[in-house]
């Protein structure tokens, strides 16, 4: 009888123990949704001035953001984050969010690890193609580039890039490479999100319904105001 109370209150423990996993990991898309809203209401506000040009906001056709990528290693070390994109749609208005992975290789004198935030914004046919398909490498048939960072910018970039990406760190917005980086959706956020599984493009093209609850709007809002006020 004992040895019986002594196993119920054992798995009980466990149990109690993994509720708080449970919940963090039911609430994982949604959070990542709250710190792409902040981050993109930050790298677009009227007073960061060295944050994405009016003129790349005008005309970008994709936005993906990953709020958190966790880089590190030395010399060559690996980087992985989670992100969220959105698409304008042929009505002028954004599709829903996509959840997605971007991780791969890096390349350089890093010591130690360093967290920073990525905003790519997709400029052409090419580039929205290649995001819809839900896989692709960064600057592997995708041309991006570091963009130019300054509410009134515009030069410097070449007709023909797919891609500009910007990074956070320390405060600060500054463009960044992302080249050799691997882009994926996530389908296990994607379940999470709309609750089944949905297909990568079918979000990026409005063909699902938003997901209820406040931050997959709050994002997509705040690209929409973003857009928005640069286009005034």
């Amino acid at each position: 009888m004992k040895k019986s109370i002594a196993i119920l209150s054992a798995s009980l423990l466990a149990a109690a123990t993994a509720l708080p996993a449970l919940a963090q990991d039911a609430n994982k898309a949604d959070t990542e949704l709250d710190r792409a809203t902040t981050m993109i209401q930050g790298i677009t506000s009227p007073e960061a001035k060295a944050g994405i040009p009016d003129a790349v906001l005008r005309n970008a056709k994709c936005v993906a953001v990953v709020p958190k990528m966790l880089k590190g290693g030395f010399v060559v070390g690996a980087q992985h984050g989670d992100g969220v994109a959105t698409c304008k749609m042929s009505d002028g208005r954004w599709s829903p969010p996509a959840p997605f992975q971007l991780s791969g290789a890096t390349f350089g004198a890093q010591i130690g690890g360093e967290e920073q935030g990525y905003v790519m914004m997709v400029m052409n046919d090419h580039g929205l193609q290649a995001l819809e398909s839900g896989h692709f490498k960064v600057g592997a048939g995708v041309d991006a580039a570091a963009g130019p960072v300054g509410r009134e910018a515009s030069g410097g970039v070449g007709p023909d890039t797919s891609i500009l990406t910007y990074s956070t760190a320390k405060g600060a917005y500054i463009g960044a490479t992302l080249n050799g980086a691997e882009f994926n959706e996530d389908h296990g956020r994607t379940k999470e999100l709309y609750g089944n599984a949905v297909r990568f493009n079918a979000i990026l093209d409005g063909k699902v319904e938003m997901p209820e609850g406040g931050p997959a709007r709050q994002f997509v809002r705040a690209i929409n105001q973003a857009t928005t006020r640069a286009s005034r």
